[in-house]
């Protein structure tokens, strides 16, 4: 098998995405939305809302790092060969802040793919009501290449 190809149209990478992202039953649940694919590149947006909140109403760390895993995880699957997916197989995450209101943005980034191993990052950014962005995490992550079941 070979690695995706680069070259391939940014509108074929999109479906190849919004086809998995339609099926992650927690992004649904949380309200992300996936907003651009690139090869290489995901960003995905989610909203601030009651879904996503800890006890002091800022965002909950779990909702970041699975919006920062998801992010990670497609960039990686637009490095994927067809017919293959990734499964998350380690990460790590550096919370920098707590954010109330607004949206979280999460860009992922292929740093490395090989053939069973593809390591990304992801930086988790707090986009305010009136537009002001700010650091809210940073994530590394090493992905596996499986099969595609579905």
């Amino acid at each position: 098998m070979t690695h995706a190809d680069p070259t391939i149209p940014a509108d074929a990478l999109y479906d190849r995405v919004a086809a998995s992202f339609s099926r992650q039953g927690l992004m649904r649940h949380l309200g992300a939305q996936l907003r651009r694919v690139e090869p290489g590149e995901v960003e995905i947006w989610l909203p601030y809302s009651d879904k996503v909140t800890q006890q002091q109403e800022g965002f909950h760390g779990g909702a970041i790092g699975a919006v920062a895993d998801i992010a990670g995880g497609y960039a990686g699957l637009t490095r994927a060969p067809e017919g293959m997916e990734v499964v998350s197989a380690e990460y790590k995450i550096n919370f920098l802040g707590s954010y109330r209101g607004g949206a979280l943005r999460a860009t992922g980034r292929v740093v490395k793919s090989g053939k069973r191993l593809i390591v990304t990052t992801a930086e988790v950014t707090h986009v305010d009501p009136a537009g002001q962005e700010k650091p809210c995490a940073l994530m590394q992550q090493t992905l596996a290449t499986v099969p595609m079941t579905y």
